[in-house]
This record gives structure tokens, C-alpha cells and sequence, in this order.
């Protein structure tokens, strides 16, 4: 199993990257992206902690699950959700089904699958929590998934503090040094 789907994550990287506003978060709480107004960058690719945002090969624009916004628009639930035999994938409110996960990760820890848990519901996880979590029954690497995925643009207003701050030392020594040259 390989889960190519997008997170939807609480706080997501591709929105604080993408420079044309192409990316959205929706009334839904989902993350989209608008097609016909993507530059094809890039940026999102490399800022999304889990792999699932591809360019088209056209014309290297980004594309991704929208967790259908279109039919959660119209009141139904995603195509994925409704085509899955097993049930495996669920659509609904977020609250409910962390408890209903929750309640089948404890029948399994009890039916002796010590190693169940899920994954990527924790709002205090490195991406503030998903719209999209699941239950494993191994290590994340087995499934594909990041370890301890984490907000790729967290570190980007300490980084422009320090970009500033060199600048500054580096003004300052450049004028010390001409001042020095005048005298």
C-alpha cells in the first residue's frame, strides 16, 4: 500500500509557497489547487512533506487530489470514498471519524495487533494534523509515508531573520571597509 493522496494538512507548506495563489484552502478545510492559474513552479512539489503533488508532463503545471471538491460542493461524498468495496475509506466529519479510528485501533491493540495506531490525525504532529489520516498496522516507511512529516516552510521567518542579519553585517563591513580606504 502507497497512499498518494493529499493530506489536506492543517498547516500546509504548498499554501505558504505557492507565488500566484493557485492553492486554496476551501470552505470544505480541503486544499486545491486551480489548475488555469498555476505557473507550474514547482515549488508545492518540493514543499509538500509527503510526495503527492506531481506536475503534468504538458505543461508542468501541478495537479493533486482535491478530495473531489466538486461533489462535496454538491453534498456528496468523495469518489474514492464511494467506490471503495471494503469501506476502507470514509468521508464525514473529522471528529467522528477520529473517534470511530480511534475505537478500531483499541479492538485491534486488544485482538492482540500491538503495532495499530493512526496516522496523521494528531493536530500535534509537524503539520498541525490532516483532513486525511489512517490506520497502520506497521511503521510509517512501510506504507510509504513520512516518519515525522513536518511543515517544510516552518523554519522560513527564523531563515529571513538571519538573511537580514548577515546582510546588515555584511553592509556594515562593506562600509567600514570603504570608510577605512577614504581616510
Amino acid at each position: 500500500m502507497s497512499s498518494d493522496v493529499c493530506k489536506h494538512c492543517t498547516s500546509a507548506a504548498c499554501l505558504d509557497v505557492c507565488p500566484t495563489g493557485s492553492l486554496f484552502r476551501t470552505e470544505f478545510d480541503t486544499v486545491v489547487v486551480q489548475e488555469d492559474i498555476c505557473n507550474g513552479c514547482g515549488y508545492c512539489v518540493s514543499a509538500c512533506p509527503y510526495g503527492v503533488i506531481d506536475r503534468r508532463e504538458v505543461d508542468g503545471r501541478a495537479w493533486k487530489c482535491t478530495l473531489c471538491y466538486d461533489r462535496i460542493g454538491d453534498g456528496l461524498e468523495p469518489a474514492c470514498a464511494k467506490a471503495c468495496p471494503t469501506d476502507s475509506i470514509q468521508f464525514g466529519d473529522l471528529d467522528e471519524l477520529r473517534e470511530r479510528a480511534q475505537r478500531r485501533v483499541e479492538d485491534l491493540q486488544d485482538a492482540g495487533v500491538s503495532s495499530a495506531r493512526l496516522y496523521g490525525e494528531d493536530p500535534e504532529d509537524g503539520v498541525g494534523g490532516a483532513g486525511a489520516f489512517f490506520l497502520l498496522l506497521d511503521e510509517p516507511e512501510v506504507y510509504g509515508l513520512p516518519p515525522d512529516p513536518v511543515v517544510t516552510t516552518r523554519d522560513l521567518p527564523s531563515m529571513w531573520r538571519h538573511a537580514g542579519s548577515a546582510a546588515v553585517v555584511l553592509l556594515a563591513g562593506g562600509l567600514a571597509a570603504f570608510a577605512g580606504r577614504r581616510s
